[in-house]
Formats: C-alpha cells, sequence, structure tokens
C-alpha cells in the first residue's frame, strides 16, 4: 500500500493543475494520460462514483490498480462519490491511491474517517459540494484533513458549466482554515479551464482539476500547461 501523506508532503505546496481522468479515453487509459507525465505532471485525478450518492457510475479499484502499475511514481488523487467511502479506503490504498477524497454530506465522522485513513496509509480529503453550507463543514474537517475539495460543479458528470459562487466558498476557506491554524491543500473542482482557472488560484485553490477542458480541447497537453501556469503562479 502506498504511504499517502508522506507522497503529498514530497510534493510541496506548489499550485498544479491535474487532469481527470473521467474525462479521458478510457479504451486508452495509459495512453491519454502519457504526454502529461511526459511534460512533468505529478497528480492525476480519479473520480469514482457508485450511482447511489451521484447519478453516475465510473470505476473502482480494478482500474485504479491497472493505472497505477503504468504510472508507479504519479500521485493519485482520488474522490470517493460514494455512499459508503470508508469500506472502500482500503481497496484503493492497495490499488495504489495516495488520496481518498470523502464527502462531508454524508455525516461521516471526522476523527474517524482521519483514522481509518492513517491506517490504511492515505492522505485524506474532504469535499464539499455547492449547497452544503460551508462553515460548519470547513470548521468540522479542516482540523483532520490534508486536502479540502470546493466542488463549483454539481459532482456527477464533467463538462458542467462553473459556479461563480465557488470564489467566494474558496475565499471563505482559506479564511476559516487561517482562523484554526490549519493548511489544507484547497482543491477545486468543475467547470475549471483557461478563463476560470486564473479565478480560483486567486480565490485560494491550489489544485485545479480539469477534465473536458483538456481532454476535450484541440490540444489537450497545451491546455493543461495554460491552467498548470496559472495554478503555479499564485
Amino acid at each position: 500500500m502506498s504511504n499517502g501523506r508522506d507522497a503529498l508532503r514530497k510534493l510541496g505546496s506548489t499550485g498544479r493543475a491535474l487532469p481527470s481522468i473521467l474525462s479521458a479515453d478510457f479504451a486508452n487509459l495509459g495512453g491519454a494520460v502519457e504526454p502529461f507525465l511526459r511534460a512533468g505532471c505529478e497528480i492525476l485525478h480519479v473520480d469514482v462514483m457508485d450511482a447511489h450518492f451521484v447519478p453516475n457510475l465510473t470505476l473502482g479499484p480494478p482500474i485504479v490498480k491497472s493505472l497505477r502499475r503504468h504510472v508507479p511514481g504519479v500521485f493519485l488523487d482520488t474522490h470517493l462519490m460514494v455512499t459508503s467511502p470508508l469500506e472502500y479506503l482500503e481497496r484503493f490504498a492497495r490499488a495504489g491511491s495516495d488520496l481518498c477524497t470523502v464527502h462531508v454530506e454524508l455525516g461521516l465522522s471526522p476523527e474517524t474517517a482521519r483514522a481509518e485513513a492513517d491506517r490504511v496509509g492515505v492522505a485524506l480529503g474532504a469535499a464539499i459540494k455547492p449547497g452544503t453550507p460551508l462553515e460548519d463543514a470547513v470548521r468540522r474537517w479542516a482540523p483532520f484533513v490534508d486536502l479540502i475539495l470546493i466542488m463549483s460543479v454539481e459532482p456527477g458528470f464533467g463538462g458542467q458549466s462553473f459556479m461563480p459562487e465557488s470564489l467566494d466558498r474558496l475565499h471563505r476557506t482559506g479564511e476559516i482554515c487561517r482562523e484554526l491554524g490549519v493548511s489544507p491543500i484547497l482543491e477545486v473542482d468543475g467547470g475549471i479551464d483557461a478563463g476560470t482557472g486564473p479565478q480560483v488560484v486567486a480565490a485560494g485553490a491550489r489544485w485545479l482539476v480539469a477534465g473536458s477542458a483538456i481532454f476535450g480541447a484541440p490540444d489537450p497537453l497545451d491546455a493543461y500547461h495554460t491552467i498548470d501556469r496559472a495554478a503555479r503562479e499564485a
């Protein structure tokens, strides 16, 4: 199993663009991500959906395991949009995930989630949907997690439009974390492209997840570099 928190520390605090494989060609997943790895990409974002918590069904540990074999040195940031994520942490850790993000809306205990993540050796993230009250969620989870994911679209499908109110939510999340004296990575996912990338960075985001804006672009590598530059120039 991986040691996700150690791997996360090695990445440092640099802002980054994270290609989301949800939008990649699943028939050629290794080939689809290879150009980004050659260009210096160190993190891939993996969306796991169970058709219960969100109305879509994607992939499970076998795909992560196959991806890990193909990209042994890449950090796998795994977003668990499932109803019982703690039941799957060990399976994804064994498959090769470095960080697993769970949703605050599920009513899980942050303390229990942290303990299970530590037991299986993954870093832990907390995801917050656009309509979820922010203050209580951040104050409850921030002391226990390595990352907070602010969703800037409703989770479930790629290719949605960015929700502008996410900028205020990102900014406020950063404020609360500073008040609490903690510094989880702020990640944003949903509608991120060359236009919205600089906006979310200005609001405090460090990791910018982009799927269709990268894999659906005429030149995916150029699209990746454009978003990545915005993240790194924060």
